[in-house]
Parts: structure tokens; C-alpha cells; sequence
């Protein structure tokens, strides 16, 4: 495939499948050459200066535990010889064993997960791809371009790509796409911006193919992504949704993104593995997912007109279509081989609003499963799924008493408090660096820490907030 085939910013680097490289700041006078490398520069000297603190303060802190051990020791022996904490022990030891023990779980299913390979041409099914986009610009033609690049039969892709009301030129980008590709994809306008719920409705009552994939209009695919979404609905008919890879676009340009590039690593290579063994995925993700025509439609109406607390339902849409796939009895899986790479929020304040939009939303169809994953609602085992839902349900039952306990710690003894956090993070974020670094790229993979800290320390409060505030609207993220 050509370099320019997917779009002239990103070039496509073979030697490694899932790294991209910027070049829409590369120009060919030297004057811009030598701007871009100082920009590099700088922007690598800032790199350098997080991990390296992270590292300090995480070593710094391991010191400081051992040289504190005498007082965490009283601690220790205050806390066994009052009743309330003995109790809080007893209740730690016991998360810890749970928590341990689904982590081993989730292991052992990680290991034993294989991502169903592409099926023949002939066996592909006919598909449709919806692209939802607003206010995207220049990023939805990208979307579009690498999706027609893709290794797929023309004669059965359907290519639909709907713009919700944008403010800004990307309805233009679109026709521009529209010039570019001809009858291999259609664009339609809404009359006015009505949600992504929507604009994928309209998807879906206008799509023709028998599977449906939903792409955000900011992401680019590889060529064999649509072809390994799709091929797990023909050799396994019990099917329902599966979930793509996703990676992050613009990994290169700022911190946030560097970071979250490895946690969705974790998230969906290891996590989503696992939950694939079962079955029983419980998200298929905004970015890419897939879906059997029959399911969806089997639902389109309740989820069009899903509401919460009296409330139309604007954000979730790809939980709550998960949810109601599960509920009629199919599997949702996971393909670990289709990947996309979109992209997300580089500053803090659009991070926490991403976060407090997936909260709400995870509280919301957290609600709605517990309707039904206590039910007979499919064949053969669900203590997996089950499984899965209760672990869910601790991190919310959890929050309040976390954070409380949190503060009360902080307000009695900062530095042990800090010190015993940071030597914590040290140790639980080990895994994601190494799983990381197994998987993808060693020098990557140490964000992980820096991550974790900014998690702990930046993003703790979103599950308690996005609890109080479930039943309100708004993407937020959106503009």
C-alpha cells in the first residue's frame, strides 16, 4: 500500500503495523526541517522530564517507606487494636484476595485467547460502515479514505458516512471524500445536530449489509481491519458484536496521548482478551465495533429511544447497543487483529470530560445489565459474564468509601500517606510496562507509571462525580 493512500499527514511505517508517524509538520525547505526537529527536540526534553520525575518520585518514595518502617508499623498495630480498624483490615485483605484472584483469572484467559483469522473473500458477508461525524474537519476525509483503502471486496462494502450538524467545514471534507471516491461511499447531512445516537441510526435504517461496523470519524483503520471485524460472524453463528483494537492516532504529539496509548494496551489487548474468552465483552467501543444486522435490529427501536431517569439517552450509545446484544443471547468478542488508531484528548480538561462521559455512561448500563445478567438470557455458562458484572459493581460500591478513607489518610499522616501511594503505584503499574513492552515497544511502555500518577493524583474523583451526576446529559467532548 502507498504511503499517501491513507492520508498525505500519516505515513505508514512497515516495519512495525501499528506505529504511525506524523509528517504534516515536515515540509521540504530547510527553514521548516530545522523548525520541526526543535519543536522535536523540545517536545522530547519534555518527555524525558515526566518519566524522570515519575521515576523519582516513585524511587524517592520506596526509600522513604523503609525509612519509615517503624511508623507505619505503629500504624499497623493502632489499627488491629481498635474494632473499626481491624474491620477496615479484614475488608482490604478481602479486596485484595478478590481482586488478586481476578486478575489471575484474567490471565489464564489472556493466554488461552486467539483472534479468529480473516475468511475468504467468498465468505465474507456483505457490510455496511457507518461514520458518525461532527465538527471533525479535515479528520472525517482521512477516516473515509483509509476505510475505501481497506482489503475488502467493493461489491460488498457499503459506505455511509453521516454528518451530524457540524459548525465547521466538515461537510465539505465530506463531498471532498464524496469527489474523490465516487459511488464507493454516501454522504448525507442531518438536518440539524442531533447526537451520535442518532446519526448511526439513520446509519442503520439506510445500511444494507448484514453486518454493520461503526467507525468514529477521527480514526484510521488498517487495510485488513474491516475484513478481521467481520469474520468472526461467519464462523461463529452465535456472534453478535465484536469489539476492534484501539490504539491512539496522536501518540506523537503530546503527553495525555503517549499515556493513554498504553493503558488502552492493557484495556483492550489483556482486558477485552479476557472478556472475549467468556463471550461476553462488555463494550464494544466507539472507534470500532461490529455488529450483526439481525441483533441490531432485533433493538434499534429501544435504543434509539433509551432513556435514563426520564431522561433521553445521548451518550453510551456503543455500551447500551452491547448490552441489548448480550441480553438476546449472543456473544460479544474481541479482535485483537483489527485495529484502529483514533484520536484522543491531548490536554487534562478534555481527558476528565472524556472519562466523566464513559463514567456516567458505565453507571448507567451497569443498571441496565443487572436486569438481566442474573437471568437465563443465553445458553451454556454465564458465571463468566457474572463475574465480570460484580467486578464492575465493586469499583462503584467501592468509590465513596475509597476516597473517604483516602482523605482521612491524608489528614492524619501525608507522608505515609505518599510515601505507601507512590511505592503502590511502583508496584501495580509493573505489569502494564511489562505487558507493554512485550507486546508493542519498551521506551513506550514506561508511561504507564506517569499514567498511574496522574490518575491517582489527577483523574480520582471521576467514578464518585460521575455517579452523583449519571442521569445528566451532554457529550461534553464535543465541538
Amino acid at each position: 500500500m502507498k504511503n499517501d493512500t491513507i492520508a498525505p499527514e500519516i505515513l505508514y511505517r512497515e516495519k512495525n503495523e501499528t506505529d504511525f508517524i506524523f509528517s504534516d509538520n515536515i515540509k521540504t525547505t530547510n527553514v521548516s526541517e530545522t523548525k520541526f526537529f526543535k519543536k522535536l527536540k523540545k517536545t522530547n526534553t519534555g518527555n524525558l522530564l515526566v518519566l524522570a520525575g515519575s521515576f523519582l518520585l516513585m524511587i524517592g518514595a520506596a526509600f522513604l517507606v523503609f525509612l519509615l518502617e517503624p511508623d507505619f508499623e505503629l500504624l499497623h498495630t493502632n489499627r488491629m487494636s481498635s474494632v473499626l480498624g481491624f474491620t477496615l483490615i479484614i475488608i482490604a485483605i478481602a479486596l485484595f484476595i478478590f481482586k488478586g484472584s481476578f486478575f489471575l483469572f484474567n490471565a489464564f484467559l489472556y493466554f488461552k485467547y486467539r483472534s479468529i483469522k480473516s475468511v475468504s473473500d467468498e465468505q465474507l458477508p456483505t457490510t455496511t460502515v457507518i461514520v458518525p461525524a461532527y465538527n471533525e474537519g479535515r479528520l472525517v476525509y482521512d477516516t473515509l479514505l483509509s476505510i475505501a483503502a481497506s482489503d475488502f471486496p467493493e461489491g460488498k462494502l457499503q459506505l455511509l458516512a453521516i454528518d451530524d450538524g457540524s459548525k465547521d467545514d466538515t461537510w465539505q471534507w465530506m463531498l471532498k471524500a464524496k469527489e474523490e471516491l465516487g459511488d464507493r461511499v454516501s454522504v448525507y447531512q442531518q438536518p440539524k445536530n442531533m447526537g451520535k445516537r442518532h446519526a448511526l441510526y439513520r446509519g442503520f435504517k439506510m445500511g444494507t449489509g448484514e453486518i454493520f461496523v461503526t467507525i468514529d470519524s477521527d480514526s484510521i483503520v488498517k487495510p485488513d481491519t474491516l475484513r478481521n471485524m467481520v469474520s468472526p460472524f461467519v464462523v461463529n453463528e452465535k456472534c453478535g458484536a465484536v469489539a476492534g483494537n484501539v490504539r491512539v492516532l496522536n501518540n506523537k504529539k503530546a503527553i495525555i496521548p503517549k499515556m493513554l496509548n498504553v493503558s488502552f494496551v492493557l484495556s483492550f489487548e489483556f482486558m477485552r482478551s479476557a472478556e472475549s474468552m467468556l463471550g461476553s465483552v462488555l463494550c464494544t467501543p466507539g472507534a470500532l465495533s461490529a455488529y450483526r444486522g439481525k441483533a441490531v435490529f432485533a433493538c434499534l427501536d429501544e435504543w434509539i429511544n433509551q432513556t435514563f431517569m426520564g431522561q433521553p439517552s445521548d451518550i453510551g450509545e456503543d455500551r447500551a447497543m452491547t448490552n441489548m446484544i448480550l441480553r438476546q443471547g449472543y456473544e460479544v468478542r474481541f479482535q485483537r487483529n483489527a485495529y484502529v488508531f483514533t484520536n484522543v484528548p491531548e490536554k487534562y480538561k478534555g481527558l476528565y470530560k472524556m472519562f466523566i462521559r464513559w463514567g456516567r455512561s458505565n453507571v448507567r448500563e451497569n443498571i441496565m445489565m443487572a436486569k438481566f445478567v442474573f437471568k437465563d438470557f443465553r445458553e451454556g455458562s454465564k458465571a463468566g459474564t457474572r463475574l465480570l458484572f460484580v467486578n464492575q459493581w465493586l469499583k462503584l460500591i467501592m468509590a465513596y468509601p475509597l476516597i473517604v478513607a483516602m482523605f482521612v489518610f491524608i489528614a492524619m499522616h501525608p507522608v505515609l500517606f505518599l510515601s505507601s501511594t507512590f511505592l503502590g503505584i511502583l508496584i501495580y503499574s509493573s505489569f502494564p510496562v511489562l505487558f507493554y513492552a512485550k507486546r508493542h515497544n519498551v521506551s513506550e511502555s514506561f508511561w504507564a507509571y506517569s499514567y498511574s500518577i496522574l490518575y491517582t493524583f489527577g483523574l480520582f474523583w471521576i467514578t464518585p462525580y460521575a455517579i452523583a451526576t449519571a442521569s445528566r446529559r451532554g457529550w461534553l467532548t464535543r465541538g
